[in-house]
């Protein structure tokens, strides 16, 4: 067969980045216009693949077969497509010129912070764009850096009480900053209560007053409830105020400015009425509404924590230096294309290029997803950020001097900062709600003045109606309902990382599912051992693992992970004469040599494969797996299977998964590596040989039919997991897989992702009951505050009431 078991074939994209004719023999053999794909965005081949029925040029067959396939789907046209790629405000960032920078802002909370964030920054002179995403606390700003420097980028932002800092570096000081903020107004609004408790409620209910309010006592006691109130007010309470400031700036009304008219208000009269030696005040009203809003929005900002660690692991494995062939470490912007690096066993290839000399396994996963080492001989291609196990390479650096692993961090940082789609429903609604209750407080207010009330009870009146409407229920619907959601699925080994996954998951059309890591283990192991002339499966197994034991190739640590531990432990004095070779390894176990590798290394050695073994040779390259020979004595005696095993919960997890869905495999492998999937009952369809850095983009596609869930593993699968509507990672997979998605699957359990989808349903239930609760109660309780039948105090009451019944509500068993 001509094939090495220790080499997979060279990817289309592999090909195509190296510069080889169309690998498929499918493309075109005419030249056109466009230099990078259609789909990723990589660099074409001389001649790009190409096929009559599908638009657009591609730089490998599996991008080709992606667009052909999605091209056929019922969708929007190009131009809503694009619209929805680009975002609906303000310019496409990918096309302007200048650098990049994303910056982690403390202090968005919703899309009016986004909004004003973005104009701001964008008045200022060198900044060509700006997109913030208050979701993930980033916010993306492409500079001219003739103009301004990355350091002063932080300080352009800050303001208004927005602090920015880089994202790489953020870390949970300013959440304990929020914390301590709560807690210092939980502190002084208890000493505010205490005070209403023995000295104030008493009086409001007709008993004797403890204190004279004309006399010292009196002026003593409300000075001393103004005071904590102003703390609770004005430090716990800030957060919210500057949100209402900053709605007004925006010309966006958000909920903040209602809860701060509410608390405002209330403070403001009872200011008032204690400097006319007034007896009912509300201070009260203020410190309920401050601590019940800062505890809610306190649990949401938890909830995002989860996802601060975005990008650490891809960040730390970028190189920044690189050693010339002569020995010479150099900083890695002084590299250029043609110069030859040398990297040795372990390290990581700091840029794309080619094999200039040497022959050696390179670890892709990190960056390919894929568990197979690829051998990688003079000529051929190698990505940056991919790693040499074996044997040291030297690399001359391609024509672009730049790495594939750098171009997947972009690529997610780009994603993790773009505006997310959905935004809570609170949010949405506060445009119409808010500017509705405060016409109706004003104009109750201006009617009872123009009927002869006194200034005092229009007043008294129109503030109740802000109170009574103050949205702490509305508030609270979402995150409470979230939080039991959260449980239930920590209980079951499932992180929920992103609350939107609550609103999204339910409506998923399509569930995309990475191959390696996700359908199968992820790890190279024996799946099966085939001996012929008599000879005992484990003795073949031994001796194979005996040899293998020397090497550090991954496929020969499975074949020594399998065998008995006292092979592997005795290796080194058991095995006179190691030798490896390109395509396989040799040693003396017992007085025999023993060859192990591809058929071709034993021939080499002058063994013989009997037909026996090439017909189980063939069926195993058929199955998608790796076939290594075992021979001594000048005879191949077995076959050790390798390969990446489907998980034992797949055909269940997948009959779930279909039901009233689409189930799309993805997978960089071809051939029979991904053939084997498509008979799989449950899978619509299996997208193969599809590049790292069109994951995202097909992805994206794939929304065209609707609702995307995306489940992955790998660092490559990061960006599709952040493009998806859900995305799902396992618990196996990469931290940077994890930080991007929606949800982990802690225990590494398959069948959990269908569980997902059902908690996600059953809170989003939950959340429209807590909804539905908060706007009954504001269609009763706005009335009856308008007719005069409330007073402040017990339109809080009625507020805090609601409040605990949607709390009452998400704490029921889902």
């Amino acid at each position: 067969m001509g094939e090495n078991p220790r080499q997979s074939a060279q990817s289309p994209a592999a090909a195509a980045n190296a510069g080889t004719a169309n690998p498929t023999g499918n493309g075109s053999p005419a030249e056109t216009d466009t230099d990078t794909c259609d789909l990723c965005d990589l660099p074409t081949p001389p001649t790009p693949i190409t096929e009559p029925d599908v638009d657009g040029s591609f730089c490998c067959q599996g991008c080709l077969e992606v667009a052909r396939t999605l091209d056929r789907t019922d969708g929007p046209d190009e131009a809503e497509l694009q619209s929805r790629l680009d975002g609906d405000d303000g310019p496409d960032l990918d096309d302007l010129e200048g650098e990049d920078a994303f910056l982690a802002v403390d202090g968005m909370h919703c899309s009016t912070c986004e909004a004003f964030l973005e104009t701001t920054a964008e008045r200022e002179a060198g900044v060509r764009g700006v997109t913030a995403s208050y979701a993930t606390d980033t916010i993306r700003i492409v500079y001219d850096p003739d103009e301004l420097a990355a350091d002063d980028l932080p300080e352009l932002v800050s303001g208004y009480g927005y602090t920015a800092s880089d994202r790489s570096s953020a870390d949970d000081e300013d959440a304990d900053d929020r914390l301590g903020a709560l807690l210092f107004g939980a502190f002084f609004g208890m000493m505010v209560m205490t005070w209403y408790i023995l000295f104030l409620y008493p009086t409001y209910f007709g008993f004797e007053p403890i204190a004279d309010f004309g006399g010292y006592d009196g002026m003593f006691l409300t000075a001393n409830i103004w005071v904590f109130t102003s703390f609770v007010l004005f430090y716990t309470g800030y957060p919210t105020l500057r949100g209402a400031y900053v709605s007004l700036r925006a010309g966006r009304p958000n909920m903040d400015l209602l809860v701060a008219l509410a608390a405002l208000g209330s403070y403001s009269y009872s200011a008032i009425a204690t400097l006319l030696g007034r007896t009912h005040v509300y201070f009260d009203v203020t410190v309920a509404i401050i601590i019940v809003v800062t505890a809610g929005t306190h649990y949401e900002q938890a909830v995002k924590r989860r996802a601060t660690g975005l990008l650490s692991e891809l960040t730390e494995q970028q190189v920044d230096e690189a050693r010339r062939e002569s020995g010479e470490t150099v900083p890695l912007e002084d590299v250029g294309p043609g110069d030859r690096l040398l990297v040795r066993p372990g390290e990581r290839i700091p840029l794309d290029g080619t094999v200039a000399e040497g022959s050696a396994a390179v670890d892709e996963s990190l960056v390919t997803g894929e568990s197979l080492p690829v051998g990688k001989t003079p000529g051929d291609p190698v990505r940056g950020g991919t790693v040499v196990t074996d044997a040291p390479l030297v690399v001359a650096v391609g024509d672009e001097a730049e790495s594939t692993l750098d171009r997947l961090v972009s690529l997610l940082w780009s994603i993790q900062s773009a505006r997310p789609g959905v935004q809570r429903l609170a949010d949405k609604l506060a445009t119409v709600f808010v500017p509705l209750v405060v016409t109706l407080a004003v104009g109750t207010t201006a009617v009872l003045l123009a009927t002869g009330s006194s200034v005092s009870r229009a007043l008294l009146i129109g503030l109740t109606v802000v109170i009574v409407s103050c949205p702490c229920a509305l508030g609270l619907a979402t995150p409470l309902a979230i939080a039991a959601g959260i449980q239930s699925a920590a209980e079951r080994g499932i992180v929920v990382a992103a609350e939107t996954i609550f609103e999204d998951a339910r409506d998923v059309d399509v569930v995309v599912l990475d191959k390696t890591g996700t359908l199968t283990t992820g790890t190279m192991a024996v799946e099966d051992v085939h001996a012929v002339d008599d000879i005992d499966a484990d003795e073949l197994l031994r001796r194979a693992g005996t040899v293998e034991a020397l090497s550090e190739h991954p496929i020969a640590a499975a074949i020594a992970a399998a065998a008995p531990e006292s092979a592997t432990e005795d290796a080194t004095t058991a095995v006179d004469e190691f030798e490896r070779a390109d395509r396989g390894v040799s040693g003396c176990v017992d007085d025999d040599r023993v060859v192990v590798g591809h058929p071709d290394y034993l021939r080499e050695h002058g063994l013989a494969v009997p037909d026996a073994l090439e017909s189980r040779i063939t069926e195993t390259r058929d199955a998608g797996d790796v076939p290594v020979v075992v021979g001594w004595d000048g005879q191949a005696r077995g076959v050790i299977v390798v390969g990446d095993s489907p998980r034992e919960e797949l055909s269940e997890t997948l009959e779930t998964l279909s039901a009233g869905r689409d189930v799309v495999v993805l997978t960089g492998d071809e051939g029979a590596a991904a053939d084997r999937f498509r008979a799989l009952e449950g899978v619509d369809e299996v997208f193969a040989g599809v590049p790292p850095e069109a994951k995202a983009e097909t992805v994206d596609r794939l929304r065209s039919r609707g609702t995307v869930a995306m489940v992955g593993d790998g660092s490559n699968d990061a960006p599709a997991l952040a493009t998806a509507d859900v995305g799902i990672a396992m618990g196996s997979g990469t931290k940077l897989a994890t930080d991007a998605a929606d949800a982990v699957i802690v225990g590494d359990d398959l069948g959990a992702v269908s569980e997902t989808f059902e908690i996600a349903t059953s809170t989003h239930r939950r959340i429209r009951q807590n909804l539905g609760w908060a706007f009954a109660y504001n269609a009763v309780a706005i009335p009856l505050a308008v007719l005069g039948l409330l007073n402040p105090l017990f339109a809080a009451v009625a507020m805090a009431a609601s409040s605990a019944l949607v709390v009452l509500n998400s704490s029921r068993s889902m």
